[in-house]
């Protein structure tokens, strides 16, 4: 433990330095000067300070004040040397956070003793807060691992629906990534991007209940199949609904309005505008503009200046304006994400 001495006269400080080696564990260090001494307090944090009152350029108690600034969360104990007796002095050393006082002629036995009780305190409060850090990463560690066991349960889920249907392998993982970088782009938080990164995959988690001859369709749809491919998005946000889980909550209003338009026309609410949930909103963007970079059965891909444009023109109509804009301000992460995880091979 480290003790600080601080006295302006010299053989006061050998003598306490002295009296301070019957105690065990401590290494002290003697300054005569208080301007020096908060220098060393800046680069070295003492376990316990005994101050000296009477000192010149500053007295005990402004030093003491200074100190109490330096570490306001964690305070250093301190220890007032003085032989002034003056009621109002103590008191005052009180308020700003003395824990004990010595009198000058010291007792030698009363200084180790009270030293050795103020540092016995101070390592239970390390102890404490080195259990206390210790169980806090714990805790995220373990949150973590949830997170993680969640995130992965999640992706399985998603990939539920991809199985069935035709598009490509790296879907789910760019539009994710697009929605995220969109998010972003709106000034939303890191919490809230990563949120809908991990929910934006289950958008399309409700085609698993769509009859394969309507789903694996390579031509246009009819009416009755359009009808019933649209259902998707209600089956969707039934799967995953009542969850207490934000992920899944999430997913589940991405699931059922990531097919709304701005202009009303969507489904399968026909909710216009801003009443369209905004992960709904950022979800079609990039949902739409990935089905157009990818290459379908029925369709090759475009390139990205063809989808940008495509993007750009629908705002207003299919897309929000606002969603539209930061879209198109992320273009070189988007390409970034585009290039990176590219389908190796055309389906």
């Amino acid at each position: 433990m480290k003790v600080l001495i601080l006295d302006d006269d010299h053989i006061n400080l050998k003598l306490f330095s002295h009296m301070l080696k019957g105690v065990g564990g401590v290494t002290t260090v003697a300054l005569e000067d208080p301007l020096k001494a908060l220098d060393w307090c800046r680069n070295t944090r003492p376990d316990l300070v005994l101050l000296d009152y009477m000192m010149p350029v500053m007295n005990g108690l402004e030093f003491l004040t200074r100190l109490r600034a330096m570490f306001v969360e964690e305070p250093v104990a301190t220890i007032m040397m003085t032989a002034d007796t003056d009621r109002a002095v103590r008191h005052r050393a009180l308020q700003l956070g003395a824990n004990d006082f010595l009198t000058k002629p010291m007792d030698h036995i009363e200084l180790q003793a009270r030293v050795r009780n103020l540092l016995v305190r101070r390592q239970a409060d390390v102890a404490l807060m080195a259990r206390a850090e210790a169980l806090t990463d714990a805790v995220t560690e373990a949150a973590c691992a949830v997170v993680a066991g969640e995130s992965d349960a999640v992706h399985r889920l998603a990939r539920l629906a991809e199985f069935r249907d035709a598009d490509t392998g790296s879907h789910l993982v760019r539009m994710a990534q697009y929605a995220r970088i969109l998010a972003a782009g709106l000034g939303l938080d890191a919490q809230q991007q990563e949120l809908i990164c991990a929910a934006a995959p289950m958008h399309d988690i409700g085609k698993i209940g769509i009859p394969d001859q309507i789903l694996l369709k390579p031509g246009r749809l009819d009416s009755a199949e359009l009808a019933c491919m649209r259902t998707h998005a209600r089956i969707g946000a039934d799967i995953l609904s009542g969850s207490n889980s934000s992920v899944l909550q999430a997913a589940a209003e991405i699931a059922l309005s990531h097919h709304e338009k701005y202009d009303g026309s969507g489904y399968p609410c026909g909710l216009k505008g801003n009443d369209i949930p905004l992960y709904g909103r950022i979800v079609a963007v990039a949902d739409v503009f990935d089905a157009l970079t990818s290459a379908r059965p029925y369709k090759p891909a475009w390139d990205v200046a063809r989808a940008f444009a495509m993007i750009e023109s629908g705002a207003g109509s299919h897309f929000d304006p606002a969603c539209v804009r930061a879209f198109v301000a992320q273009r070189a992460a988007v390409l970034a994400v585009y290039t990176q995880y590219c389908d190796d091979a055309t389906p």
